[in-house]
């Protein structure tokens, strides 16, 4: 997960809606089932995704009244603790 990018599509949702993203989680989604995608194919399509997700975390916690600073910062945090278990 990349930090700046769920921070940009943070900002995409705030200004447009999470529909967005969440429309196009499900078409990477679908696309992952072509059988004729490499496997570094596969890897940059689950990279988004997983910042996509991540997006729609922070943003939950921002409208829970987290500033966003904050949100992104503890997110990380959780994502960095759960890899080093």
């Amino acid at each position: 997960m990349k930090l700046p990018v769920i921070k940009h599509l943070t900002q995409f949702i705030a200004e447009n809606d999470e529909d967005f993203v969440v429309e196009t989680i499900e078409t990477l989604e679908a696309l992952t089932e072509v059988p004729s995608l490499k496997d570094e194919e596969l890897d940059v399509i689950g990279e988004l995704i997983s910042n996509m997700y991540g997006a729609i975390e922070v943003n939950k916690m921002i409208k829970e009244g987290t500033p966003q600073k904050e949100a992104l910062n503890s997110f990380m945090k959780r994502v960095l603790g759960a890899i080093d278990k």
